[in-house]
């Protein structure tokens, strides 16, 4: 990221005005961000790093349009959320990155413990794969710590009051799932 270092895009207005984006401000402030929701739809840290800089090429191409964007850090992370979907679209669930769920489970834990906390963590990822397509995405948006009811429905194209259910009902669904597959 050093290449965009001093880098500004010069935005100019339909009345001619013209303002300035620091592209270096933008990767800062958002970069950590973006990866997160990358890497919680893709589950690899490679395929997440790409996103993310594909975000910040889709920032550089549409500089003459950003204007009128709105509300940066939303535009930004729903390009981010498309992007990662399309590139999940073309992994099947078995080929996620297996070593995702052992990098959930703490370095201090002893071996044992680290083999059942990793067949834990396997086994929500694989029922909040079988979860419905939009309450999982409203799942993995809720669960990025920086999101809020507003920006998860501006990012999904929903009402909030479609996000609060869809939240509710994810949530549900999972909690009865694990306890099922803990009984087994």
């Amino acid at each position: 990221m050093a290449l965009i270092e001093g880098c500004s895009l010069v935005l100019a207005s339909m009345e001619g005005e013209t303002s300035e984006v620091d592209l270096a401000t933008l990767v800062e402030t958002y970069s950590q961000l973006l990866f997160r929701i990358a890497h919680s739809v893709l589950r690899s840290r490679a395929e997440a790093e790409d996103v993310v800089q594909d975000v910040f090429l889709r920032v550089i191409k549409h500089r003459h349009s950003l204007v009128t964007v709105r509300d940066m850090r939303v535009w930004l992370i729903r390009i981010a959320w498309n992007l990662a979907i399309d590139r999940r679209r073309r992994i099947r669930p078995e080929q996620l990155d297996h070593s995702f769920a052992e990098s959930l489970v703490a370095s201090n834990v002893p071996a044992d413990k680290a083999l059942d906390e990793a067949q834990r963590m396997r086994t929500v990822l694989c029922e909040l794969e079988r979860l419905p397509k939009g309450e999982r995405h409203v799942l993995l948006l809720a669960a990025i710590e920086e999101m809020g009811m507003a920006e998860i429905a501006e990012v999904l194209g929903r009402s909030e009051s479609a996000v609060r259910a869809l939240l509710f009902r994810a949530r549900t669904r999972l909690r009865k799932r694990l306890e099922e597959a803990g009984k087994r």
